[in-house]
């Protein structure tokens, strides 16, 4: 008597891109075998003008949908460099944007929830789905339909030929730094990628314990802004108001940062959302002592602190890749809410470091080797490949 079949196992590679953002877009799918590796079915579209993320739900959709044709009753493992399609089809976000939710409902209803899980993957491993994209868009670029028996896109994987269309990958991120790395081109050199998500990073005023260089993080007292912190921040208020570029403004939950940003939103016209991802480390037992005190008390743990960012402070506080990942994921969030757009982040010395060093491809020990002043400005530019660009670091000119 033969035995039940086994279930098959389909890898579903998906990408989408948009040259502009929005702009014209359009999205790849790869379904694999899951033992062999073998390729089972492309599917690539120009969708015309949409986003990104419109264009990566819309390969999702058309990845799970071939899978769907191939076979109704196997398992699918889905990888997309996509973090914030991987997290919300994953239910670990929510999915807000009015254009994607009707996608990834579709998407969540292709298989039964048990038979479809998502991974995270860096976007060099994505290659496949990412050339199909750019084959499609280039394709509806010339007004043709992309077609399949024309695709060189898993010849070119194969053969590690370069970018196509255009696009750059970005390098390999470390297996335990939540990307996006440092770009592998220089944005200024390449094509027109259309209007970048900017966000303008504002380390709040002074407070009692900063002129003291005390460890004030998330795990000790919530300090206020001292006097000193209170005309920093007015003078950060006039300083951007000048500007006039500042389209939405994103703080930290703790109190220093919520009046800081009070200030500068007070002064544009804006209200202040909060984004518990941006809050400061915790740090542990060492919060409210200077660095000598913790040498003094505990040398130990801050040797291994200084040498490891897998290291947490005493006491249970956060370790520098558990900041790293929080920060990385509210950076995606915001990115996806603000696309386009100028965000004005209210925040901390260690969350504006970390997207600094991640927009940079900085290792975490540069962490110790940027100085953040007070309601010093910074900026990072995020485009619609991926890739990032460092505009600004600790400016403090409207102080003087």
């Amino acid at each position: 008597m033969s035995g039940a079949r086994a279930r098959r196992t389909f890898v579903v590679e998906a990408d989408g891109g948009s040259r502009g953002n929005p702009g014209p877009a359009g999205y790849g799918a790869v379904v694999k075998d899951a033992a062999s590796g073998e390729t089972l079915r492309e599917a690539a579209e120009f969708i015309g003008r949409a986003t990104n993320n419109v264009a990566e739900y819309r390969g999702l959709l058309a990845g799970l949908r071939a899978a769907y044709e191939l076979d109704a009753d196997a398992a699918v493992l889905v990888r997309m460099d996509s973090k914030l399609v991987v997290e919300q089809m994953s239910g670990r976000w929510k999915i807000k944007h009015p254009d994607m939710r009707p996608l990834a409902m579709e998407a969540a209803a292709v298989f039964p929830p048990d038979a479809v899980t998502y991974e995270w993957i860096p976007r060099e491993k994505n290659k496949h789905a990412d050339r199909l994209a750019n084959e499609a868009m280039d394709a509806g670029g010339r007004g043709e339909r992309w077609e399949a028996g024309a695709s060189r896109a898993e010849l070119d994987t194969a053969s590690d030929a370069g970018a196509v269309g255009g696009t750059v990958p970005a390098p390999q991120p470390a297996a335990t730094d939540p990307g996006p790395t440092a770009p592998a081109a220089r944005v200024g050199w390449g094509p027109d990628l259309g209007t970048p998500t900017t966000f303008v990073l504002l380390r709040h005023g002074e407070t009692p314990l900063t002129p003291e260089k005390r460890f004030s993080g998330s795990g000790g007292r919530d300090p206020e802004l001292s006097a000193v912190g209170l005309r920093q921040a007015a003078a950060v208020a006039e300083a951007l108001a000048a500007r006039g570029t500042v389209e939405a403004v994103v703080s930290s939950p703790l109190r220093r940062c919520q009046e800081t940003a009070a200030a500068v939103a007070d002064r544009l016209g804006l209200s202040v959302g909060t984004d518990e991802g941006l809050r400061e480390t915790d740090f542990g037992a060492w919060e409210g002592l200077t660095f000598a005190e913790v040498r003094e008390r505990h040398p130990e743990d801050l040797d291994a602190w200084l040498a490891s960012a897998a290291a947490r402070p005493t006491g249970g506080g956060e370790s520098f890749e558990e900041v790293a990942r929080r920060v990385a994921a509210a950076r995606d969030e915001l990115l996806a809410r603000h696309t386009g757009r100028t965000v004005l982040l209210v925040t901390h010395v260690t969350p504006i470091k970390t997207l600094v060093r991640l927009a940079l491809g900085a290792p975490p020990e540069s962490l110790f080797r940027m100085e953040l002043s007070a309601a010093s400005l910074s900026a990072v530019a995020y485009y619609a490949d991926g890739n990032a660009s460092l505009r600004l670091l600790n400016d403090t000119g409207h102080l003087r």
